[in-house]
């Protein structure tokens, strides 16, 4: 369904279906509209169009939620978003990189890291920073399943590993 779509709406599709997405983790009773086979397909649309203009949902997502919902897949929705949004990042040469720090990063810093994780990844990467103090020092980087973990934590963590075994 998502394939009638050009490559430049897919952001936009996407956040359409995270709105949906998350609508249904926030109302239990919306969530048993689009879920629970007792409801008719004439309820369901008439909830979706009266969510339309306020999530302003296109009539592409309205009608691919409908399809979910008949067809009994609509619980898989957050599974769906994740690999959309893997493939379209692949298809635009991008990817997501998850990167901890015990402290907020600087602007150089945020630079030099953009310019080594792009020659690692050989992709435009978008970059989502959190803090994490446990980690004490260093950084754990996560792009898409690969770790790249230079934290102190991690050290000390595979330098106890080496001692174990001896």
């Amino acid at each position: 369904m998502l394939r009638n779509i050009d490559l430049e709406n897919i952001p936009k599709a996407l956040s359409e279906l995270i709105a949906i997405n998350d609508l249904m983790g926030k109302s239990k009773e919306f969530k048993s509209l689009l879920v629970n086979p007792l409801f008719t397909h004439d309820e369901r649309t008439n909830v979706i169009k009266q969510l339309t203009g306020t999530l302003k949902l296109s009539d592409y997502i309205v009608k691919f939620i409908m399809h979910l919902s008949k067809v009994g897949v609509i619980i898989a929705l957050p599974n769906i978003i994740r690999m959309a949004t893997s493939l379209y990042l692949e298809k635009k040469k991008k990817a997501k990189a998850v990167v901890m720090t015990p402290l907020p990063v600087t602007r150089e810093q945020e630079n030099k890291l953009r310019v080594s994780l792009k020659n690692i990844t050989a992709r435009e990467l978008d970059i989502e920073y959190t803090i994490d103090p446990s980690l004490l020092g260093g950084i754990l980087v996560r792009i898409g399943s690969t770790m790249y973990d230079t934290s102190i934590k991690g050290q000390l963590r595979l330098l106890k590993d080496e001692l174990i075994k001896g």
